[in-house]
């Protein structure tokens, strides 16, 4: 019993309980519930990732790896309730704009994360983040969370196969009949409910449902069929350690001899730069929000130790071979259960690395399981559109061509250079130019270029 005194004490002290009107019981289940509803990630994030090639076992352990430690550093550094992990919509354009549809190594790719992450880690450092904050404007930070969405949709319609290649008119409805279209639709409307229910896990829930769906189906047509025809394999085993040996430290500077890749390069780690730096600020505004946590001035408690933190995630996570690390705005559900200070962060972060010894279970999720929680999280990103003036045409225009370039070119970059250049363009020719700041000069003199050479 004194043992439990003095270790509720050290906690009281450490992450001022107290004063945060909060206590043990309630930080660890928040910590649980902020774990349950970005879970998903450890399935989907290796999903995404093996399509460069990497090997999907150690892409289990290091994304594991990654969340976990990251986390458990925002809770005793920062002291907030906030979780992180690869980013959705980064890992897309990781895995199918940058090794997919521009064929760059997914070596090259981890080392445009890493040096994105010190770049991070230099801003965080500065006054200059909040410069960069104040020059882009809000309808293109609305428009790049939208077209990620709408990518991100995207895919889970094409894993699932319910969208399939057609010569004529490129995409068509895949066949309704198909098991994988069938389990996808089971999941969309199961999360959907739950997520109307305000059930804690939703999309977790939902990608466990219809992996177990697919797993008795393989058995029911025999584990070779459903391999061969569905790729729907069952688990090697339930327990099991990977290590990340095949993908930790495979930086690679060779672009640095190659005046074309250099450029390349650049362009590829700036978009890294430009979501994940505003994707993290409006993540930390908007779950503060949902706990009142800002100062006497309206800004976030802790904001530059949350930011550095993430920065160094993301570093970190390029190191042990995952992409981009950043702020999770699934962390609004453990503030909603009463999380207020880092312990409950700090709880997420243990279960990350807990959940590395289930990698065989994770990486049999088959697509079609996860393709759901894709659609939904899709809808999730796209919902702050309606804060877009899409009557103000200098605006309206540039959002548009973000959002819908990103998922008909199948690249989250081209999207954004269109947006930035459009932007320019139009409040130039409309007589605005006093919107326009000397940043996204830059930016649309850059995307340009990349437009002529690439």
């Amino acid at each position: 019993m004194k043992a439990n005194l003095d270790n509720r004490g050290f906690f009281d002290k450490y992450f001022k309980l107290q004063e945060n009107n909060t206590s043990v019981k309630t930080e660890v289940i928040a910590g649980l519930t902020t774990f349950l509803t970005m879970a998903y990630i450890i399935a989907v994030n290796p999903s995404f990732l093996s399509t460069t090639g990497m090997d999907k076992g150690a892409l289990v352990t290091a994304t594991c790896i990654a969340a976990g430690v990251t986390t458990i550093i925002m809770g005793l550094y920062a002291n907030l309730p906030f979780a992180l992990a690869s980013g959705m919509g980064l890992n897309a354009f990781f895995a199918f704009t940058v090794c997919g549809a521009m064929k760059v190594s997914w070596q090259v790719a981890l080392t445009a994360v890493f040096l994105e992450g010190i770049i991070f880690i230099i801003l965080s450092l500065t006054k200059v983040r909040e410069a960069v904050v104040n020059a882009i404007p809000n309808s293109l930070k609305l428009a790049v969370s939208a077209g990620i969405g709408l990518f991100i949709a995207f895919i889970g319609f094409e894993d699932a196969k319910m969208i399939v290649l057609n010569e004529a008119t490129l995409v068509t409805l895949g066949k309704m009949t198909d098991p994988r279209v069938i389990i996808c639709i089971i999941g969309v409307i199961i999360i959907g409910v739950l997520v109307h229910k305000n059930v804690k896990g939703a999309i977790l829930w939902g990608i466990i449902t219809c992996s177990v769906l697919a797993w008795l189906y393989a058995v029911v047509i025999g584990p070779e069929n459903a391999a061969k025809l569905y790729g729907i394999y069952l688990p090697s085993a339930a327990f099991s350690v990977y290590g990340i040996g095949p993908i930790a430290g495979k930086l690679d500077f060779s672009f640095f001899n190659d005046s074309k890749a250099l450029l390349n390069f650049l362009s590829i780690m700036i978009t890294f730069l430009f979501v994940d730096f505003f994707d993290t600020v409006g993540t930390l505004v908007g779950v503060a929000s949902k706990a009142n946590m800002f100062d006497k001035d309206g800004k976030v408690l802790r904001a530059n130790k949350a930011l550095l933190t993430d920065a160094i995630g993301t570093t970190l996570g390029s190191l042990v071979g995952v992409s981009t690390v950043t702020t999770y705005v699934e962390s609004s559900a453990g503030v909603v259960e009463g999380g207020r200070t880092g312990l409950t962060a700090v709880t997420t972060g243990v279960l990350f690395l807990l959940s590395i010894v289930f990698a065989p279970i994770f990486m049999a999720i088959p697509g079609c399981a996860t393709a759901p929680a894709l659609i939904i999280v899709g809808l999730f990103m796209l919902q702050n559109v309606v804060k877009i003036d899409f009557f103000d045409y200098t605006e309206a225009i540039p959002a548009f061509l973000a959002i819908i370039l990103m998922p008909l070119t199948y690249s989250i970059a081209n999207g954004l250079m269109f947006g930035v250049v459009a932007y320019v363009v139009f409040n130039l020719l409309g007589g605005k130019k006093e919107k326009i700041s000397g940043t996204m000069y830059i930016l649309a003199f850059l995307f340009i270029l990349k437009m002529i050479f690439m």
